[in-house]
């Protein structure tokens, strides 16, 4: 048995580490889902189907509302396009956003300059930008199929390399990729970010490359997406609960 996660990391609690995933459908469905777990975990992601939904006017209430806010909107376009929606969602108040790393150098530099001269000139809090790498979703064949003929762990790595050499400040990531990279990263505050978790007695449903809450944080990963594992039960409290303590006494 290792001891517990919380020893590891004495720092931050494993409940602070999880970010729930709101990946419903309307507004209201959202705010139920927070007033049930506001305090039992670190953050909420908003994802592209919430907001596009609900609009940047629920991303507002909840990031006035003293809630760290995730937005996942993985921005890919010109490098232009890119730091311009950053800045947007800066002044929107979230604690995090990210963008695509196959976006390039350029973009991810870029978009890290405007946000922080945006930052600096409005007196804002500056929200994490991070890097999406490979998606759970995907396998070998998957990037085989948009033309890279490469393992994912090959890829991620590569992709995290350059998200930190362009400024951004970590990654969004497979758990199964999150020790590689760590051990890629000279920076010890790069965060890894990672979706694909599933507790033992949850499916994982269409995400390929998934893993534990206790295995990914012990192979690196700073925070964790948790979603429909958590939000689609009739208690999320208790399961939450339940999950946390797996990874808190898991081997």
């Amino acid at each position: 048995m290792t001891k517990p996660l919380e020893a590891e990391y004495p720092q931050l609690k494993i409940n602070d580490r999880i970010i729930v995933a709101l990946d419903v459908a309307t507004a209201d469905e959202a705010r139920a889902i927070v007033a049930e777990l506001r305090g039992s975990v670190g953050a909420f992601k908003i994802g592209m189907q919430l907001f596009t939904s609900a609009g940047p006017d629920l991303v507002r209430e909840f990031a006035t509302s003293s809630l760290k806010i995730f937005l996942d909107l993985k921005f890919h376009d010109i490098p232009n396009t890119v730091a311009k929606a950053a800045v947007e969602a800066a002044r929107l108040g979230v604690w995090m956003l990210n963008v695509h790393t196959l976006g390039g150098g350029e973009m991810m530099r870029q978009t890290v300059e405007e946000v922080d001269a945006v930052c600096k000139r409005e007196t804002l809090a500056r929200p994490l930008i991070i890097g999406v790498t490979v998606l759970t979703s995907a396998d070998r064949e998957t990037l085989r199929q948009v033309g890279i003929d490469r393992e994912p762990e090959t890829v991620a790595v590569e992709l995290a390399s350059l998200a930190a050499e362009y400024g951004l400040d970590g990654v969004v990531a497979s758990p199964l990729e999150a020790e590689a990279i760590r051990r890629s990263n000279a920076n010890k505050d790069f965060l890894i970010v990672t979706p694909g978790i599933r507790a033992d007695f949850a499916t994982g449903d269409d995400q390929k490359r998934v893993t534990t809450l206790g295995r990914a944080l012990a192979g690196g990963a700073d925070f964790a997406v948790i979603g429909r594992p958590i939000t689609q039960v009739e208690n999320r409290l208790t399961t939450l609960e339940k999950i946390v303590d797996s990874a808190r006494h898991e081997n």
